[in-house]
């Protein structure tokens, strides 16, 4: 497959051409803080559970669904009904939209608050997200590794360092035949807030 390599913040990346654009520096170290932190103290965090082997366990992470209010979404056996969208969450996706030149309507928030917090391979590929879906992912905070990998060759493989104040924008038929995680870290690291912006019908 052919691949792109991009050069930026001290990174050599291969992202699959046309799949994955990774924009640094979306928003600034400053905007970031100040924003992490109204995050922090208005978004209505959960620690939502999963059933894994026969067990009922606490998702590895906190997470929130906003948009509008006609877009719920269903995900890992549950449906989750929006909030209402706060001014921060308006200012994020008006640069998010500029650059990505898409209209979102709802927003998946993802609280990792820890090196133990993580979320395990998966593809954002249900129904309500339509073909070929283009998600925005903006990462406050801590830097953490995003890994791409071939649903079925899974030695094609690429990762990225989402980096604070950064953009990732998921297109084409990534969702359909890729599938990515954001592995546990063993270092003792910081709180990442993460967001990702879609379009649901």
């Amino acid at each position: 497959m052919e691949q792109l390599s991009i050069f930026n913040s001290g990174q050599s990346l291969k992202l699959p051409v046309g799949l994955m654009e990774y924009l640094p520096g979306t928003f600034t170290r400053q905007e970031s803080a100040d924003l992490m932190q109204k995050l922090k103290a208005t978004i209505q965090w959960k620690q939502e559970t999963i059933q894994m082997y026969g067990k009922l366990l606490n998702t590895p992470r906190l997470t929130a669904w906003y948009g509008e209010n006609s877009k719920s979404y269903a995900f890992s056996g549950k449906k989750y009904d929006p909030h209402p969208w706060t001014p921060e969450l308006l200012l994020i996706k008006q640069r998010v939209e500029q650059a990505a030149g898409i209209a979102f309507n709802s927003v998946l928030l993802n609280d990792y608050r820890n090196g133990n917090d993580s979320v395990a391979w998966h593809a954002d590929d249900e129904p309500e997200l339509g073909i070929n879906p283009v998600i925005a992912s903006v990462s406050f905070g801590q830097a953490r590794r995003f890994d791409v990998r071939h649903k079925q060759d899974h030695q094609l493989k690429y990762s990225v360092e989402l980096e604070n104040g950064s953009l990732l924008i998921m297109k084409g038929d990534l969702q359909d035949n890729w599938e990515h995680q954001v592995p546990k870290s063993a270092k003792a690291i910081n709180e990442r807030i993460n967001l990702t912006f879609r379009v649901i019908s």
